[in-house]
């Protein structure tokens, strides 16, 4: 990790390895496609094999409250932001435009301010960044993700709203 300094601002620089994050992927049962950005890394994850959809609802629907009650991570479904992480989710699609049950877009930031904080007030390392990848992925296929409110991140179980009628 390097302290970068811009003016006023302070950035820290996560040197993330990519294959510590394609082998947390693949431990966590996804395939990854990974690309490596200047600010960030993109993995686009697939959970081959699986039945059910990705477990990432809907946090305000009342249906959904026993997934509500258990789960870890939430995301704003405005900005696709995982909130207190360095991590944001997008939904993937097929050719048609409708949503992949099974999978999702990830975007791991490697550039941070200094004064950013994990869950219980952690500070950033490049070894806190993976266990908390691992424990996201492995909350969207086990215990639940919730969506909160906005129409860029769509929940994929759960009590899911129809597209409405096909023409």
């Amino acid at each position: 990790m390097q302290v970068v300094q811009a003016g006023p601002h302070k950035y820290m620089l996560l040197e993330l390895e990519a294959d510590v994050l394609l082998s947390i992927a693949q431990q966590s049962g996804f395939e990854c496609k990974l690309e490596e950005g200047t600010l960030a890394l993109a993995l686009e994850l697939t959970a081959r094999g699986r039945e059910l959809p990705l477990l990432l609802f809907d946090a305000a629907d009342p249906a959904n409250l026993g997934w509500f009650s258990r789960c870890q991570f939430y995301v704003d479904g405005r900005t696709g932001a995982v909130l207190q992480t360095p991590l944001a989710i997008a939904n993937q699609k097929d050719r048609g435009g409708r949503l992949l049950p099974n999978a999702i877009r990830l975007r791991l930031a490697k550039e941070l301010p200094v004064n950013f904080r994990m869950p219980g007030k952690n500070a950033v390392t490049e070894q806190s960044v993976y266990a908390v990848l691992f424990n996201f992925l492995s909350a969207l296929t086990n215990t639940g993700v919730g969506v909160c409110g906005g129409p860029v991140v769509r929940p994929l179980a759960g009590r899911v709203e129809g597209a409405g009628p096909r023409n």
